[in-house]
């Protein structure tokens, strides 16, 4: 999501229009879900992606629409028909689409993403608002933004006092969201004399922060595979030949320093995932005590059963719990018979997207 910010908010600086697509609805089996996003372009350039094949091209087509007609419009897609089955595609679901128009001269749209990025690149929870649907009289309106950000704190509003009041209260209600929700006008409160109304809530989602503590054989892949993700990492160790740049161009931060001296400083929240993955025993004793009691999204040591009963026994012996210890993936990783460096970074990967993702426990 901060990319396509990014992207956008330059293309506005450069005199660009964009229209944005957003998948809103999904049934039955799609390639992408609510909340994927892609930018077009009058020239056909594309940023982002809603799932590919013909069904984005279907999407596109319509999105350069929008940038003739300068007005925002829904769309849907049906993946069962033939054009789609043609291609191969056996996805079978219906897709739902609300594409909107940002002329580059927009500048109330341009103060409400600059607020909700601002807030995202603090790492907080804002919630962003889009009006996708509503009367014909109000259409002016149809694709007005507004954030909801912590401190009850605001960017922008909808366009009417009595939309902008339904959307706080519902932003109240929703707070904590993790995936975007569509918002309907419930009929008791149609007496507002609006028909219909049609809000989109999509909370700020962070990209993953891997901290890898290690930087052999298994960090190397690791982070490879991870930039291609789109995910942020840093690599620590103590030995300079292990922690540079050289080694890991793909990696944000390289860092060469003694681990517990990095790692008491160190300040984390639940968007970071942290990897243990150090050359020996005391060293992965060493890290996991000092992160063990940090907010994280995620906690990976890797070792042989033997070895991680012996540092649980250590670290219990100094007061951590059972409990605490619970919440470490060790040995770390999904179990798919990893033996090799690159299937075993493979392997943490997964766990940490399943993690990530709210999948299936393994």
């Amino acid at each position: 999501m901060l990319e396509l910010i990014d992207q956008l908010l330059f293309l506005k600086e450069t005199g660009t229009d964009v229209a944005i697509v957003t998948v809103t609805k999904t049934i039955g089996s799609t390639p992408r879900n609510p909340g994927a996003k892609m930018l077009v372009l009058k020239d056909g350039r594309v940023y982002g992606t809603i799932g590919g094949g013909s069904g984005e091209a279907a999407a596109k087509k319509e999105a350069l629409r929008v940038l003739d007609t300068k007005t925002a419009k829904k769309y849907q897609l049906d993946l069962t028909n033939h054009a789609v089955a043609g291609e191969g595609m056996i996805c079978g679901g219906e897709m739902e689409f609300f594409i909107d128009f940002l002329s580059c001269g927009d500048n109330d749209s341009r103060q409400v993403l600059l607020a909700y990025h601002a807030s995202l690149e603090r790492k907080e929870t804002p919630l962003l608002v889009t009006i996708t649907g509503i009367d014909d009289e109000k259409k002016q309106l149809l694709g007005r933004k507004m954030a909801f950000l912590p401190m009850n704190n605001e960017a922008g509003d909808l366009g009417a006092a009595e939309i902008t009041d339904i959307a706080r209260i519902t932003a109240g209600q929703l707070r904590g969201i993790k995936e975007p929700m569509l918002f309907t006008l419930p009929t008791e409160a149609k007496q507002s004399g609006l028909k219909k109304l049609e809000l989109l809530f999509e909370p700020g989602t962070q990209t993953p922060q891997i901290l890898i503590l290690g930087g052999g054989h298994i960090a190397l892949p690791l982070v490879k595979m991870a930039s291609i993700l789109g995910y942020h990492t840093t690599v620590v160790d103590d030995r300079p030949s292990f922690a540079n740049t050289t080694r890991f161009p793909e990696a944000e931060r390289v860092i060469c320093v003694v681990f517990e001296d990095f790692l008491k400083e160190l300040k984390t929240d639940r968007n970071t995932f942290i990897v243990i993955v150090t050359r020996g025993h005391k060293h992965d004793l060493d890290c996991l005590r000092e992160v063990i009691n940090k907010p994280a999204a995620y906690r990976g040591m890797i070792g042989s059963k033997k070895k991680i009963k012996a540092i649980y026994t250590q670290l219990e012996a100094e007061g951590i719990t059972a409990e605490q210890l619970k919440e470490v993936h060790a040995p770390i990783g999904l179990n798919i018979g990893a033996e090799t460096p690159e299937e075993i970074a493979l392997s943490i990967l997964a766990e940490i997207v399943n993690v990530w993702r709210g999948g299936k426990s393994c």
